[in-house]
């Protein structure tokens, strides 16, 4: 999937969410899952990395991906010597021809560019990534690292899990309330449920981004099997967000 948010500047940059569909990963990973952490073949999953890099024309010696640890650390990425960035959740980049990869399962990939100063961003937003503001940190970042201005930044977060599927125990439940108020938790039948996505929207309109300049998806990974669910499926594989300069 695409955001309409950023197509007008298709000859500037690339960006996509993938989905599931057209990799060689056998069962539970079927078939394009683009991690090499949660048990797949190694070859199969780099095969997956290069149908991708061939489908969207980028050079996979480039790629940029994490060892995402649910935290809020983010690298600043100037070149591509190193393509494996170990214990941060974020990145961004003002360089060309440099693709940033995250991956998820659930937990939602925001993708961040700045058409004025040409920067680019992903980030991870799981639970424990939003509650630790990883996405507002990012657009910070981005200023302080780049100078961006916060009026000119576009945000677009993929396919997640939704509230709709996102029970929490009355712990978490708690503890989101007394951090961030009573509005992102559902209580249906005396069940908790997290909207991740209202969290993180809030946060970043709070960091002064306009809600214009902010897409998100509405499909629900748990709901939609076009996408991997670590909560539907436990063991599976990981789909993932890309962007890059041109």
């Amino acid at each position: 999937m695409e955001f309409a948010l950023f197509r007008q500047f298709d000859d500037l940059f690339f960006h996509t969410v993938t989905d599931r569909f057209g990799g060689i990963s056998q069962t539970p990973y079927d078939s394009l899952n683009l991690a090499l952490h949660v048990g797949d073949d190694l070859k199969n999953v780099l095969q997956n990395r290069i149908r991708t890099s061939e489908k969207y024309n980028f050079d996979i010696k480039n790629l940029i991906f994490m060892d995402q640890v649910h935290g809020s650390e983010i690298a600043v990425i100037e070149h591509a010597m190193e393509n494996r960035k170990a214990g941060i959740d974020a990145m961004i980049t003002a360089e060309r021809n440099i693709p940033l990869m995250v991956m998820v399962a659930d937990c939602i990939p925001i993708l961040f560019y700045d058409p004025v100063k040409k920067v680019v961003a992903v980030a991870h937003a799981g639970r424990n990534g939003t509650f630790l503001r990883i996405a507002p940190k990012t657009v910070f970042k981005m200023q302080a690292q780049y100078g961006c201005d916060i009026q000119d930044i576009l945000i677009g977060m993929g396919p997640s899990i939704q509230r709709c599927c996102y029970e929490v125990g009355e712990d978490l439940a708690d503890i989101c309330t007394k951090n961030f108020g009573k509005g992102f938790i559902m209580i249906e039948e005396n069940k908790y449920f997290l909207d991740l996505q209202a969290l993180n929207l809030a946060q970043l309109k709070e960091s002064g981004i306009a809600a214009d300049n902010i897409e998100i998806s509405s499909v629900c990974t748990a709901c939609d099997k076009n996408y991997f669910s670590y909560r539907r499926e436990g063991v599976t594989g990981r789909f993932a967000g890309f962007i890059m300069l041109r």
